[in-house]
């Protein structure tokens, strides 16, 4: 799904604009022991996006084709 996209960018939150989608597991919290992000509802299925300034359709349509191409 995350090598789909093409509006969404892979990458923590870098205080910008942009859109992202983040893998919290294998990003932010790598270094918190499975067992404690599995505490925390971070589990390794859990994903992150964080919505930016681009066109709403264009965010939509990037979603839906990359859905549409995982499953």
């Amino acid at each position: 799904f995350l090598s789909s996209l093409k509006v969404f960018t892979l990458a923590e939150s870098l205080g910008g604009y942009e859109s992202l989608a983040e893998l919290p597991s294998l990003m932010t919290h790598a270094s918190v022991p499975a067992a404690q992000r599995v505490e925390l509802g971070i589990t390794d299925s859990l994903l992150r996006l964080s919505v930016g300034l681009e066109d709403t359709e264009d965010l939509i349509t990037d979603l839906d084709q990359a859905l549409n191409e995982a499953f």
